[in-house]
């Protein structure tokens, strides 16, 4: 009998209000599982590009190396002092190096300040592309899930 192989959810849409919001954002925290599962959430910056967010990270982190065994993560953004939050979930992408890492690495120079102060050249820190397939949250133009 032929084995049933699980299809990859597609990319979700956001609507503009949701991607107004992840655009006026820079920080999030960062989830990820290790290949047994065992969760590790960090505080990230973050870029929104063209419906994916986007992150860097160093080699030796925990992040990178859960990504590596579980090639899935999840951001939540949330503005402080308000009730807006945002939940994406999704697969990645670790993208190490090309002309995409090198446009990439343009986006992140021209958004934040601090790659500005602190910079790196190009396979010195991998970027992890999120695909959004889930999202949840509340009061940026959907309605809560649980």
């Amino acid at each position: 009998m032929p084995r049933k192989t699980k299809s990859r959810p597609s990319r979700i849409e956001l609507s503009s209000s949701e991607t107004n919001f992840l655009e006026s954002n820079d920080m999030c925290r960062f989830a990820t599982a290790s290949k047994e599962g065992e969760p590790h959430v960090v505080p990230v910056s973050y870029v929104w590009d063209n419906g994916y967010a986007c992150i860097v990270t160093d080699y030796r982190t925990r992040k990178l190396k859960n990504l590596r065994e579980n090639p899935n993560a999840a951001i939540l953004v949330d503005a402080n002092g308000t009730s807006k939050l945002l939940l994406l979930s999704g697969p990645v992408e670790i993208i190490e190096k090309g002309e995409e890492y090198k446009r990439l690495y343009k986006l992140f120079y021209s958004k934040l300040d601090w790659v500005k102060r602190d910079p790196w050249k190009e396979g010195e820190a991998p970027f992890i592309k999120i695909t959004p397939t889930f999202k949840t949250g509340w009061g940026v133009g959907q309605k809560r899930r649980e």
